[in-house]
């Protein structure tokens, strides 16, 4: 006899904040919103009551989604810091190039 296994299904941080929102924001029942997304009711209970209790110790826990976020923005700040410091060498450059020639001009 041959059974096939059931694959665990994955769900992203972001699907978990967005489904935990849906309960929150909109009053409706657990259950009603898991059988909505087609997720386990137990499931949504867990993710709703571990978000509560991030919440009531005061823990602000970034999530993945903030978490990549800050990765990308930190990266950016730093390509935009590169480009800056280029423009900044390259202005001085063209400064020291036009006033050497303004130089010669006038001799």
């Amino acid at each position: 006899m041959f059974t096939m296994a059931r694959s665990r299904r994955e769900f992203t941080p972001e699907y978990k904040d967005e489904a935990v929102k849906l309960v929150l924001t909109t009053g409706r029942a657990v259950a009603t919103v898991a059988r909505e997304l087609g997720i386990n009711e137990a499931t949504l209970g867990r993710w709703v009551s571990a978000f509560k209790a991030r919440n009531e110790t005061g823990q602000t826990e970034v999530t993945e989604s903030e978490r990549a976020e800050l990765l990308r923005l930190r990266k950016e700040n730093a390509d935009l810091k590169m480009d800056r410091a280029f423009l900044k060498k390259a202005s001085i450059f063209f400064a020291q190039e036009a006033s050497d020639t303004n130089e010669k001009r006038s001799n």
